[in-house]
């Protein structure tokens, strides 16, 4: 079967996306129509399917996503210098939404293997959090790391370690470094605590000397670590002193569960007195309660228990055609099963915005997110940036021009399923089916959001590669391309380049990353980022982060 060249990606577009390298003067038929390219058009860039006059709106995905800043012939390549980003506005809710769901026969019965809370959440994995409430406890929770991971078999394999001293060998033999190393087998130390997935420990560098609304958020965030599935009980070091204090992180974990029904151990350095009276305590309080977790064993919970967050970064040209559309169509799967999915981004939901107030269950949904939307772009705007500002050298160099056109394609990664809840950071998720939550792009920042507000599995899409991994939550990985696959095999999961050469639909796709979340949630399979303990955590201080 020959694969396509071209695609539109709507019929009110004025541009068509290459597929594969076109090479200049080559004519194209798309639909039966005939291009003839006035230059070479790389796979993943655009070129215009009219004469673009100055000024002209340029459509893609149905909406705008740029203006001509000078004239562009029928055939020719769009790029920065021939574009300019645009949007269309938005305003209050317009119609009323009516979605057709997807056929969920095959899925209505599954289940996946999790660990059930007293809460009623399920979680995917089984950890124990370490976390200071103030960056001053850092190295007291690397102590704590250092004491507990390598004596219950969670260290990191030595890899790196024989290949330096293979080298320092040779150097103190030859006075060179030019040995070959070989690699070596890895075996994983034997777990102490079978059930307990690991000990995770948490590092930043906020809690005080930034504003009370910082500190704040900083337990809300810390809140929503505590109270998520994935996580058994927690460990707390606080300094005693600082902006962030116990009682405001016991504030923000009754919000999400009024009885604290999981074990959360508190320990205070200045009430303590000594920093090692303090550390002693902690291990053996800590030690203690891991003997409790390893008690609770997975069980089978409906797809419905499942919290999804939809996530791209390092995205390119094809993003908005394979995986994110796929992600999407896993989306609208559990919104029909009664789960739930969180789609994030601010910035890049720029230009679509009125499509997603549209489809909000109702006016209050509609209107939170037009109050979070707009004071977001007066934030940026207010420190001379803007959502224009947005794509990266990478995003631009594989077709995303402009920040239009990139949230163009990345908002597909929320499907068609109604809006049933708007979330300002650091809250936490509790309507069932598609929420907004209000994150900037930045991978790291948006996944900590994320999974801060309940995901307990992450689809992360990538046309560049990114190795962004949580340190609670499976992050699940997923190339736009099958060049990508190949490359960087070593931090993709799954590869929907498929889609791209025709070979599976959209839907076919889908179904094949859902059924891989299913064994990913019951720990059948563990993502390429839990391999590479990708542990990446960075709280968003609510500046302006595109």
């Amino acid at each position: 079967m020959t694969s396509p060249q071209t695609i539109q990606l709507d019929p009110r577009d004025n541009v068509l996306v290459a597929l594969a390298d076109l090479p200049a003067g080559e004519s194209i038929v798309h639909s039966g129509q005939a291009y003839t390219l006035s230059a070479a058009i790389p796979a993943k860039h655009k070129f215009a399917t009219r004469d673009f006059p100055v000024g002209a709106e340029i459509v893609m995905y149905g909406v705008t996503v740029a203006r001509a800043r000078e004239s562009i012939a029928r055939g020719g390549l769009l790029t920065t210098s021939n574009v300019v980003h645009d949007a269309a506005g938005f305003e209050e809710k317009e119609s009323t939404f009516h979605w057709v769901a997807p056929d969920v026969t095959q899925w209505r019965e599954r289940t996946f293997e999790g660990y059930h809370r007293q809460d009623g959440q399920v979680g995917t994995r089984n950890y124990w959090l370490v976390v200071p409430l103030v960056f001053c406890e850092n190295r007291n929770v690397d102590a704590l790391r250092e004491a507990f991971e390598e004596e219950l078999g969670y260290g990191r394999p030595k890899l790196y370690r024989q290949q330096v001293r293979t080298l320092l060998q040779d150097f103190r033999e030859t006075g060179s470094a030019t040995a070959t190393y070989a690699g070596e087998t890895s075996i994983a130390p034997e777990r102490v605590f079978p059930h307990v997935d690991g000990i995770k420990f948490l590092l930043h560098q906020g809690g005080c000397g930034g504003t009370r609304d910082d500190s704040r958020a900083l337990c809300g965030l810390l809140a929503g670590y505590i109270h998520h599935p994935n996580v058994a009980g927690a460990t707390v070091l606080s300094l005693g002193c600082q902006n962030a204090q116990i009682s405001d992180l016991y504030d923000e974990l009754k919000k999400r569960d009024p009885s604290i029904t999981k074990p959360v151990l508190v320990f205070d350095q200045q009430m303590s007195g000594l920093e090692s009276t303090m550390l002693s305590n902690a291990i053996r309080e800590t030690f203690r309660g891991l003997v409790e977790v390893n008690q609770i064993q997975r069980q089978a919970a409906p797809l419905s228990r499942l919290t999804v967050g939809l996530k791209c970064g390092g995205s390119d040209g094809f993003s908005g055609i394979s995986a994110n559309p796929a992600i999407g169509h896993v989306s609208d799967l559990l919104a029909a099963l009664g789960g739930t999915s969180i789609l994030s981004e601010f910035p890049e939901l720029c230009g679509v915005e009125q499509s997603l107030i549209d489809r909000a269950a109702d006016e209050q949904t509609a209107e939170r997110f037009i109050q979070l939307m707009r004071s977001y772009a007066a934030r940026a705007k207010a420190v001379h940036s803007g959502f224009e500002m947005n794509p990266s050298p990478g995003n631009i160099r594989d077709g995303l021009l402009t920040d239009a056109m990139k949230s163009a394609g990345a908002a597909r990664k929320g499907g068609t399923s109604p809006v049933n809840g708007v979330l300002d950071y650091p809250e936490y998720v509790r309507e069932k089916g598609l929420n907004l939550q209000c994150t900037p792009g930045n991978d790291v920042e948006c996944v900590t959001a994320q999974v801060g507000a309940g995901a307990n599995v992450v689809l992360f899409t990538t046309g560049l590669g990114t190795p962004t991994g949580n340190p609670i939550t499976p992050v699940v990985k997923l190339s736009t391309n099958s060049k990508l696959a190949e490359r960087m095999s070593d931090i993709i999961d799954i590869d929907t380049g498929a889609v791209i050469r025709g070979e599976k639909t959209i839907a076919e796709m889908g179904d094949a990353i859902l059924e891989l979340v299913v064994d990913v949630a019951s720990g059948r399979v563990h993502t390429r980022a839990e391999s590479l303990r990708q542990d990446d955590f960075i709280p968003w201080k609510r500046g302006v982060s595109l």
